[in-house]
């Protein structure tokens, strides 16, 4: 604990946009989650915000080439949030994880900020490849409950993935994609998806769901 202590102190020394970030990743979790009502209970109560940091402080390390010791962070977090984002990930700020049981973040993964990601989502690669393999997220994105994105594929703008959803191909910016695999379903109905949370798919292909005869 010492060691993580002093090493915590040494990125804050080194880092000086973090303490606007972790401010930036509290006001997600009021901004956007029902549950939330106070500032402090992200610090205290909430997994997905203690996953980010700790990987932040492993992502630093990684980049001073202190690499055993950040894959040590990423293996605890692990065990205990269950959350599995390896350290060379490069993740923004304003970052929302719900719940973040089941979160796997690939290598070579980007999440620009302003993103929002339930539980149960993996960002993998397809298994054939290797180097730059991992999708890249761009800002303002919602990812719904369960969904897998694979692949070195860019998720655009202000986009949404459905929960359940697999993502083997590019999503453009501002739409909504659902299925197995995906397909675009229609416009995201707002600027930064990732703000609004409403994770519904567009109204014209709910009416489509509702009467489609069985």
């Amino acid at each position: 604990s010492d060691l993580i202590r002093q090493t915590f102190k040494s990125m804050l020394a080194d880092d000086k946009e973090w303490p606007t970030t972790v401010r930036v990743d509290i006001q997600a979790y009021y901004d956007r989650d029902p549950a939330c009502d106070r500032f402090i209970m992200p610090v205290l109560y909430f997994k997905g915000f203690h996953a980010i940091q700790t990987h932040r402080l492993a992502h630093w390390l990684w980049n001073q080439g202190r690499k055993d010791f950040a894959l040590y962070l990423q293996s605890r977090s692990s065990s205990v949030f269950q959350t599995d984002i390896n350290p060379a990930a490069r993740i923004g700020k304003g970052i929302f994880i719900d719940h973040a049981t089941g979160l796997v973040v690939g290598e070579t993964a980007v999440i620009e900020d302003d993103v929002s990601i339930l539980h149960g989502v993996t960002l993998g690669g397809t298994g054939k490849a290797g180097g730059d393999r991992h999708p890249k997220i761009r800002y303002g994105v919602l990812i719904g409950a369960g969904a897998k994105i694979l692949g070195n594929i860019e998720i655009g703008h202000c986009s949404k993935i459905a929960a359940g959803s697999v993502v083997l191909s590019p999503v453009p910016h501002n739409k909504t994609v659902a299925g197995v695999p995906a397909r675009v379903v229609g416009e995201t109905g707002c600027d930064q998806p990732s703000r609004q949370m409403d994770q519904l798919l567009p109204s014209q292909t709910m009416d489509q769901v509702v009467s489609f005869d069985i």
